[in-house]
């Protein structure tokens, strides 16, 4: 659990901060194209936010036990790398948007959530 929550905490915050620091750099990598209306520069900055938000909720519970707090943060971090994974590939397969980063970040969000699901199978186990 806790290589999982630290890892975690790591990338979504660095993510997060890329996201608020240079959101149209980012976006071009991951999607090929920038954001250029203020709306969806201030949506990114949001979702930088929330992502720095999330590094921190990981970093601060990774020397938790396997409580129901740690599985409920397990199980949040589970859905949002799926939930990832469908936007994304959505975005290649359905907007035809796609950048350098975008496989990649497919695959750390897949990994990432098989490791999410096998932790809380582990968590239920015992």
């Amino acid at each position: 659990m806790k290589h999982l929550l630290t890892i975690t905490a790591i990338i979504e915050s660095i993510t997060g901060l890329l996201l608020v620091a240079l959101p149209s750099k980012l976006s071009s990598l991951l999607l090929g194209s920038t954001l250029d209306s203020h709306a969806s520069l201030t949506v990114a900055h949001i979702a930088g936010v929330a992502l720095m938000a999330l590094g921190i909720v990981c970093w601060m519970a990774r020397n938790e036990n396997q409580g129901a707090a740690v599985k409920g943060i397990i199980a949040g971090l589970f859905v949002y790398n799926a939930g990832v994974i469908a936007v994304l590939a959505y975005a290649e397969i359905g907007l035809d948007l796609s950048g350098p980063g975008l496989w990649p970040v497919v695959m750390v969000h897949f990994v990432m959530a098989m490791w999410c699901g096998l932790s809380l199978v582990n968590i239920s186990a015992s």
